[in-house]
């Protein structure tokens, strides 16, 4: 398929009707003038009227002239991309086939799916431990993450900061093994994650990304894609996350149930970037696991929505373990302990009381950088 199809004719079909149309009134144009010329003590205030009526018309035509050339050229640059739109869909479809395709192969990387029968109902309960853990993102490349050592308990919330580069991000993907380990192992629950399926390890954790990923569709489409939820649990998701009243009024109707049934652009561009991070949380909600991970979740959004966050996960995730990668230190302080990456390595690890009380710190830099400290 040719991604840039002839259009010369697009381009020089406006340019012509332009330079026949300015042609045309050329004549009418010197006739004036030079009717003016020979005749300049004859005019009268009729005549002169009629010349300014000849000038109005000359520039309304040219007005129209532009219109024309303008939605000619809008026209065949539509026609010029859409052939390149179509090839770029075509190639994302094939991505997609060749990934799954990759997927259903043996041997070809870390298996989907596992015999995970010896796990418990409820696993997990929340455990998490790092053994001397590392990982690169090509194996050429050197540690992203090395000698990660640390072990967060049921329950507990932990903050990672450190600046940028410092491994907070790979932590996260080292988790959800979109990293593979390269040295050490993760435990869940006493569970090396190496040795669970991807899809029974996904399932049981959540992530509130960064970058909101919401898809085209329904509302209740992002939030429960495989119908396991009733509409009386999304919609209590939806109260959770401040967003009960807004979807009601967006959509202007008093059957409830229409609410759901809204409409998702891709990406969510059809709704601003805290509502869009509102519907993340309202997902993490629907699905209660006992482990959340929040990466930089708060890192572009407003104020008052970023409290709305805090807030709902503090109140809502109390009992669960919380790993938040903190973009804002004062999200953290009231966190049972603090992580510091630097260089892939471990800088730190204790409570945000001690480590702010030890004004040579790490993390007491990162505070005074953000003005939370003198």
């Amino acid at each position: 398929m040719p991604l840039i199809p002839d259009c010369g004719s697009e381009i020089l079909f406006p340019f012509l009707l332009v330079i026949f149309t300015l042609l045309g009134l050329l004549p009418y144009t010197v006739i004036l003038i030079a009717s003016k010329s020979s005749h300049s003590r004859l005019i009268s205030c009729l005549y002169l009227s009629k010349s300014g009526l000849v000038c109005i018309s000359l520039l309304l035509n040219a007005v129209w002239i532009l219109y024309v050339v303008l939605e000619m050229r809008e026209f065949g640059l539509y026609s010029f991309v859409r052939p390149a739109l179509i090839s770029l869909s075509l190639v994302s479809f094939i991505i997609v086939i060749h990934y799954e395709r990759k997927r259903n192969t043996p041997n070809s990387g870390a298996p989907w799916e596992l015999d995970c029968s010896y796990l418990p109902n409820n696993w997990p309960e929340g455990i998490i431990e790092f053994i001397n853990y590392g990982t690169k993102y090509r194996p050429e490349l050197n540690l992203a993450l090395k000698s990660i050592n640390f072990k967060v308990d049921k329950g507990e919330k932990l903050g990672i900061v450190g600046r940028t580069g410092s491994g907070k991000s790979s932590l996260v993907l080292g988790l959800f093994r979109m990293l593979e380990a390269a040295e050490g192992k993760i435990l869940i629950d006493g569970f090396d994650i190496s040795k669970i399926g991807l899809h029974d390890l996904r399932n049981r954790l959540t992530l509130i990304p960064q970058d909101p990923i919401l898809f085209s569709g329904t509302l209740r489409f992002n939030l429960d894609p495989f119908n396991h939820y009733t509409d009386e649990a999304i919609w209590h998701a939806l109260e959770l996350a401040n967003l009960k009243s807004f979807i009601k009024d967006a959509n202007n109707n008093n059957d409830a149930n229409y609410g759901l049934d809204m409409n998702i652009s891709e990406g969510g561009s059809n709704i601003s970037l805290g509502q869009r991070q509102l519907v993340c949380l309202a997902r993490a909600l629907l699905r209660h696991t006992s482990i959340l991970v929040l990466d930089e979740a708060t890192a572009a959004i407003d104020m008052q929505t970023d409290h709305l966050i805090q807030e709902t996960i503090r109140r809502e995730f109390s009992s669960c373990t919380v790993i938040t990668i903190a973009h804002r230190l004062n999200t953290v302080l009231d966190y049972d302990r603090i992580l510091v990456l630097e260089d892939g390595q471990m800088k730190e690890l204790d409570s945000p009381k001690m480590l702010l009380q030890n004004k040579n710190s790490a993390f007491y830099s990162l505070a005074k950088d953000a003005h939370l400290v003198e």
